[in-house]
């Protein structure tokens, strides 16, 4: 199978391709810096939040629980509460 992007040489990438890879890299450079503003954003958040007495592992779990869907999540903490209860912690 032949790749049209690639040159008869396989270790030479044609001009159309090289210009495509730097686009490629450019585009994900520029996503790695917003997503490490972003990071830095939610730390200082985070950093508000535990300034206010909020429990900031718990918060990190609200936000992972609020991603699920809702039945799948329920369906989950039935299964935990009867496992939990099986072990006589509940």
């Amino acid at each position: 199978m032949t790749d049209t992007n690639f040159d008869a040489s396989p270790d030479v990438l044609t001009a159309a391709a090289q210009g495509r890879l730097t686009s490629i890299i450019e585009r994900l450079e520029r996503l790695d810096e917003d997503k490490q503003a972003v990071l830095i954003d939610m730390k200082e958040v985070f950093a508000e939040a535990k300034g206010e007495d909020y429990d900031v592992k718990v918060l990190r779990k609200v936000l992972r629980l609020r991603k699920q869907d809702r039945a799948k999540r329920q369906e989950e903490e039935a299964i935990l509460d009867l496992y939990l209860s099986a072990l006589g912690e509940v």
